[in-house]
């Protein structure tokens, strides 16, 4: 089986992801300003990958020759040396791996579980990206996070104001129950 992907290298231009997904992260709920992109030397970014996190947070792959990837994830929250070691690091193994951290002036170097991370702190929200530790060097990760840039250049997608700001509504879902068939036999049988 042959897999195609499809990628979208982001230098130098004012927007970064095309605008079918930056439309298609917007469905999935996230928030115009976490939409973020970074330069990673040899990786990629995968624009089928783009999606969610959380409530509104977004979240894509990059890859590189030799199968390897990376991760980043943005979201709303902060970031403490207190909360370093005691957050798990994303795909680590096992999950309950120990976590290493390291602070310096772009944010909190963690590693642990086979993979490591730096997490960055931006106004209310938090930029991470991770790999296995094989596959991409701390200074790689550090750089890119540092670089890390809004995926059109201004912090937004062009039509900002097409976002709902709250849950959607759908109007096709019970307003009791779970909205599952309702497959009780009536009378006659």
């Amino acid at each position: 089986m042959i897999l195609g992907l499809f990628v979208l290298s982001g230098c130098g231009s004012e927007t970064l992801l095309s605008q079918a997904v930056l439309d298609q992260a917007r469905l999935y709920g996230v928030a115009p300003d976490l939409i973020y992109v970074v330069e990673l030397e040899g990786y990629e970014l995968v624009e089928q990958s783009v999606g969610g996190i959380g409530e509104e947070g977004f979240g894509v792959s990059y890859v590189a020759r030799g199968d390897r990837q990376v991760g980043l994830t943005v979201d709303r929250g902060t970031f403490s040396d207190g909360l370093c070691a005691d957050t798990p690091i994303n795909k680590a193994e096992p999950p309950t791996a120990p976590v290493t951290c390291e602070r310096d002036e772009v944010g909190w170097y963690r590693s642990g579980g086979g993979r490591h991370e730096y997490t960055a702190v931006r106004a209310d929200h938090l930029i991470r990206l991770n790999g296995r530790l094989e596959e991409v060097d701390r200074a790689a990760l550090k750089a890119a996070v540092a670089g890390a840039r809004h995926a059109t250049g201004g912090g937004a997608t062009s039509s900002p104001g097409n976002r709902p700001s709250g849950p959607i509504e759908r109007g096709d879902l019970p307003t009791s129950g779970d909205g599952a068939p309702n497959n009780e036999v009536g009378p006659g049988g």
